[in-house]
């Protein structure tokens, strides 16, 4: 019975204090009530905290809709987070497309041209699925976790303290004025003495100012108190941006890692397929376009042209030396070649031919030499020999 009692009391009590916090925030909505002001340093900090929550969140999501641009995905590694179970390994885009060229070679044969650089193509896009894979996974342990902490913990514990002040601060105001009209009332019952009953009046009003006094020195305490607790916590935020500036670094350095994986699995497939032809020559009798080097293989540097083996690639000023130069060259055939008429010489890949330039022959094409068999080579099919 008793704690039942203590119940009710308590329950009466908490509501009183709710009704009187929700009166004192309408009077001062509605400029009825004088607002108790923070100082300019607490302003600051709670300023400086919104603002940094606000771009966190941004920040994070955008990151994540980077690393995962998939929707549907991104709310399924969601749930599965919540549900605290691991998400299924599902294939990122460039493994698939990489698998698709992969099948694609294999089924227009290894021993063609476009086949063969298909599934070269294939192996270098799984190779960067990988480094895809690997950049999400740090970039989600490194960066992504650590906003998300600060967001679900730290600023959850600084809106809880912040709530707090504001609350004290109603209690604070609403005791002032409760303070102010217990002594206007007092000086109204003092100035008409003239009965018995004003009398009363007063002896009652000054015990209500003095009552009113003493719960506004406790409500000053209790906020002046929560205040200080306040500025502890948004004095964190500085530290914050400091922990953050660390992980920002990590992530600059998973992409730059990521990137420069990439950049080398493109630069050794180049190597691999050589000055590519921008025309596929379709394995028929039809007339062919001269085949020109690919934009691409003149904005690597000309260590990049020269593979690993000791063969150097075809390059622009090699092929202009061949030109100019009198004599005839060994040649490796890059991919299978088949003659278009009978002016052209079919080739085979990684078989060893010479060749040896015509006066007057167009500058895409050599006269190639295979025993007794002679013709028009195209030049992109061929890596010159040392």
């Amino acid at each position: 019975m008793n704690i039942m009692d203590f119940n009710v009391k308590k329950l009466a009590a908490d509501a009183g204090t709710f009704l009187s916090r929700a009166v004192q925030f309408t009077e001062e909505k509605l400029g009825q009530a004088e607002k108790t002001e923070l100082d300019a340093h607490l302003e600051n900090l709670l300023s400086k905290a919104e603002c940094t929550k606000i771009w966190t969140e941004k920040i994070m999501k955008q990151t994540e809709v980077l690393l995962q641009p998939n929707p549907n995905a991104r709310i399924e590694e969601f749930v599965y987070e919540k549900l605290d179970r691991k998400a299924p390994s599902r294939i990122n885009n460039p493994e698939l497309l990489g698998q698709y060229m992969i099948d694609a070679g294999t089924e227009f044969g290894p021993g063609t041209a476009y086949g063969n650089a298909l599934i070269k193509c294939g192996e270098t896009q799984k190779r960067i699925g990988t480094a895809d894979r690997e950049l999400i996974q740090t970039s989600a342990l490194n960066f992504l976790t650590p906003l998300r902490n600060f967001i679900e913990g730290d600023y959850k514990t600084i809106s809880k303290e912040r709530k707090l002040l504001q609350n004290k601060r109603l209690d604070l105001d609403a005791a002032k004025t409760r303070l102010k009209k217990a002594k206007a009332a007092e000086t109204r019952a003092s100035q008409l003495n003239s009965a018995r009953l004003e009398g009363d009046n007063i002896m009652i009003w000054a015990e209500e100012v003095t009552k009113s006094e003493q719960e506004l020195r406790i409500t000053q305490s209790e906020f002046d108190r929560q205040a200080e607790i306040t500025r502890l916590l948004l004095e964190g935020i500085s530290s914050t941006h400091a922990h953050h500036l660390r992980c920002l670094n990590d992530f600059v350095e998973a992409q730059m890692t990521y990137y420069a994986q990439c950049y080398q699995y493109m630069l050794d497939l180049q190597k691999q397929l050589g000055s590519f032809p921008s025309n596929y020559h379709c394995n028929n009798n039809q007339t062919s376009v001269a085949p020109m080097p690919s934009a691409s293989s003149n904005v690597i540097g000309s260590s990049a042209l020269t593979s690993t083996s000791g063969l150097v690639i075809a390059s622009p000023s090699n092929l202009v030396d061949l030109k100019e130069c009198s004599g005839s060259r060994k040649a490796r055939v890059l991919y299978d070649y088949d003659a278009a008429n009978s002016s052209e010489l079919s080739l085979l890949a990684d078989e060893v031919i010479t060749v040896f330039s015509v006066v007057g022959m167009d500058s895409d094409w050599l006269m190639g030499e295979r025993g007794n068999q002679k013709g028009r080579v195209p030049i992109t099919y061929l890596e010159l020999l040392n």
